[in-house]
């Protein structure tokens, strides 16, 4: 049975081992793979029965110069790229890993937020540049300092990410408020209180996006939403870029209605030069990183052979398109 992985390089840049893929057929693993070229990515894929993709698109083109394929493993949680129905129609089950960055990625949505109150990497920047060394005063700071407690941290979305979150933020001595159309107890028992999108809006001093793009998230973040909230808001964002309208948050934060964003994430990445975001004012970005602790692709290496045994034993497990 042959295994091709089109694009490892992220999930494993060389400190995790394929050998849990290597025990179960013979295993190609691509660095990258062209996510624009389709003879490439059908080249690639050639004759192997399974196929396991991050970024990587599987299009009903690539899906149908591939009559070998099997089954398809996505080395992540979102599936976007693949054409999941199509893959359906031709009986290839789409099995993705659901939960393995929750503690990390709440952790960098923390960190996004720590790094907008505190700017600890432009001053530890200052520092080693000579600044502290010749200034006047004893002390100094570039950007005003934020206290987080007694704030509202607003959650668009309070899933197991969210969840996480929230708990970090409550330490922090902040109330937490979320839109999400499921609630669960797990977030009530932390004191999350549920309001409606336009209250998410309008009460939040920070607007933390964390759920998955759908339909009706994609673009939330616009002119018209924006708004909606207070003068001031913080957005973090390591969720999906697509939420975002990005002219018109880039518009909002240098005009001063938005004080910062924090952004893992783009609508496309890795990013253009173009990007408005890039020459807005208070505008942190990071390129879309909050996944890639070494304990979370761990996680995904050890879920995506599971997902691979399941499937070889006739009871495939994780599937996006059933």
């Amino acid at each position: 049975m042959k295994i091709v992985v089109l694009d490892g390089y992220t999930e494993n840049p060389g400190d995790l081992s394929w050998s849990g893929f290597e025990e179960l057929g013979q295993l190609t693993v691509y660095d990258r793979t062209s996510l624009t070229d389709e003879a490439e990515i059908i080249s690639r894929i050639g004759g192997a029965e399974i196929v396991y993709t991050n970024k990587t698109p599987i299009s009903k083109n690539v899906l149908d110069a591939c009559p070998s394929i099997k089954f398809i493993g996505v080395l992540a949680t979102g599936y976007d790229e693949i054409d999941v129905a199509h893959a359906k129609e031709k009986g290839i089950p789409v099995s993705n890993v659901p939960v393995y960055g929750t503690r990390s990625v709440s952790q960098f949505a923390i960190a996004l937020l720590l790094e907008v109150c505190h700017r600890i990497g432009h001053h530890s920047d200052t520092v080693h540049a000579g600044k502290w060394e010749h200034n006047a005063d004893w002390c100094y700071w570039d950007y005003p300092l934020i206290e987080l407690a007694g704030k509202t941290y607003g959650l668009l979305g309070c899933g197991n990410i969210g969840i996480h979150t929230a708990e970090v933020a409550k330490a922090l001595g902040m109330r937490v408020i979320a839109y999400d159309a499921r609630q669960t107890k797990e977030a009530k028992a932390l004191g999350v209180e549920y309001v409606s999108l336009d209250e998410l809006f309008a009460q939040s001093d920070v607007l933390g996006l964390q759920m998955p793009l759908l339909p009706f998230n994609t673009g939330i973040i616009n002119r018209e939403n924006i708004a909606k909230m207070k003068d001031g808001v913080i957005i973090v964002n390591n969720s999906r870029g697509q939420m975002v309208v990005e002219q018109d948050l880039a518009d909002a934060l240098n005009s001063g209605k938005v004080a910062a964003a924090a952004l893992d994430v783009v609508s496309t990445e890795p990013i253009r030069g173009d990007n408005p975001l890039l020459k807005a004012k208070n505008c942190i970005i990071t390129p879309h990183m909050s996944w890639g602790a070494k304990e979370s692709r761990q996680r995904i290496m050890d879920t995506s052979v599971e997902n691979l045994k399941a499937f070889l034993a006739g009871a495939p497990v994780n599937v996006v398109n059933k």
